[in-house]
């Protein structure tokens, strides 16, 4: 598999080309060195995947539509649903939520969740390393050329050269867009007009994630990570509010002392839960006012993909993640204390999970998504995002294992049909996108809910 590594100089930002077929280059997302690092490609293959448990099929999960953007996806992208903004100058009509996705070469599309129905799409023509931030209404992506750009009801509003690359989707809210920058700044710019409103930046370790990172807004207060730290930004200037060290780096090389914050929270109220790559989980009271910042606990772990178990997706007594090697892994939101973990789905490069009802939710890089018992991570439904865009009914597998079916796959679709990010749910019906291209809106069967 062919991994790029970026070299920082001070006249720019050059691509270096590294292959590598280990477990943890797999799993790491690209990082930017300061750095040569050598050795890549001498390290064992990928563990054979589990095999899976036949489906119970406790519920029907069912793919209502489906939109195929064309092109591939090997960016970091961010599916996010919003309700939509009323109808009016932005093109977009009617009520209910919607999401923005992008692929590789820089199409881009806002899709009402309801019906799949597009309503817009535009082609930038040129190829995104991050995306898609959106508030319902403007859109914002990042270029491969370090360029932030805005868009409104298809068409370009503004854009904006940023001072280095970005690998996390903008935030769009309160009629602004916030980058998070690999140079670790952050940037707020004037939503209508692209303006540069302010810029922070922070030192830290020569070497930065090639994936999202933490940008989201608390309340009336901007949180990022920058490495291992967590901030609270004042959004009308970029003024700190509080800073508090979540991860320290560790290690004897500056791989292992990675300990970049990676997007996907979990939050309950002012109280945010986050994922200090390689390094801990850990909850920090992210208020505004006085106790702002405050650590409420850490706990060691290991793992690449962000959390979930927002109050407003259901479970305010659990968080939830996948470590490096597939394990889900439950965790009190209390403490901190490990709840469950389940090994049913190792070495399955999984996506972070979703909190859905009763039940999580888990991608993984064969295209497949897995419903879970959320009280103890049980299988309780599967659904084939391959099975259900095969034109021609199912592919002949020959042979055993995942390495079989992934063949299978590829003779009628070609690489790439994993999950390419974690799932969201949008209204009432599930989103998920591969890296392929294609969305697919799903919604589950009379048991509306997964069931403990």
């Amino acid at each position: 598999m062919q991994r790029m590594l970026s070299l920082r100089r001070e006249r720019g930002w050059v691509g270096l080309g590294v292959s590598g077929k280990s477990l943890f280059t797999s799993i790491l997302p690209v990082v930017f060195l300061a750095a040569t690092l050598v050795a890549c490609s001498s390290a064992p293959p990928r563990p054979e995947p589990a095999p899976l448990p036949p489906d119970p099929k406790q519920f029907t999960v069912r793919e209502v539509w489906r939109v195929d953007l064309g092109g591939s996806v090997t960016f970091p992208v961010v599916v996010q649903s919003t309700p939509s903004a009323s109808a009016g100058a932005d093109g977009v009509s009617g009520s209910g939520a919607v999401v923005a996705v992008a692929t590789d070469p820089g199409r881009v599309a806002l899709i009402d969740a309801r019906t799949g129905e597009s309503l817009w799409r535009v082609d930038l023509n040129t190829t995104l390393t991050a995306g898609v931030g959106h508030d319902g209404r403007t859109v914002a992506v990042v270029t491969r050329g370090n360029e932030l750009v805005a868009l409104q009801a298809g068409k370009e509003i503004w854009r904006q050269r940023l001072s280095a690359p970005s690998y996390t989707a903008p935030l769009v809210a309160g009629a602004r867009v916030f980058v998070l920058g690999a140079d670790r700044s952050v940037s707020a710019y004037d939503g209508q007009t692209g303006f540069r409103l302010w810029q922070q930046t922070r030192s830290g370790d020569p070497l930065i994630l090639r994936q999202s990172g933490l940008l989201m807004a608390v309340g009336d207060t901007l949180v990022a990570g920058f490495g291992g730290r967590l901030a609270g930004l004042n959004p009308t200037n970029g003024a700190a509010r509080w800073e508090t060290v979540v991860a320290s780096p560790r290690g004897t090389n500056d791989v292992e002392r990675l300990s970049d914050l990676v997007a996907g929270v979990a939050r309950q109220g002012t109280e945010v839960c986050v994922r200090a790559f390689q390094v801990s989980v850990a909850c920090v009271d992210a208020r505004a006012g006085q106790g702002g910042g405050v650590l409420r606990w850490s706990q060691k772990a290991s793992g690449a993909t962000g959390l979930s178990g927002d109050a407003a997706g259901g479970d305010a007594a659990l968080l939830f993640g996948v470590e490096f090697d597939g394990t889900v892994q439950a965790w009190r939101r209390g403490d901190g204390q490990p709840a469950w973990s389940s090994n049913a789905l190792r070495f399955r490069a999984s996506t972070a999970p979703l909190v859905l009802g009763e039940g999580l939710v888990v991608g993984d890089d064969a295209g497949l998504l897995h419903f879970l018992s959320r009280t103890g991570g049980a299988l309780q439904a599967r659904f084939d995002t391959a099975e259900a865009s095969r034109p021609q009914g199912p592919c002949r597998i020959e042979g055993r294992g995942v390495a079989a079916r992934y063949a299978c796959i590829e003779s009628q679709f070609g690489p790439g049909r994993g999950i390419a990010s974690t799932p969201v749910l949008a209204g009432n019906t599930l989103v998920t996108m591969t890296r392929d291209g294609v969305v697919h809106g799903l919604r589950l069967g009379p048991s509306a809910r997964p069931q403990p």
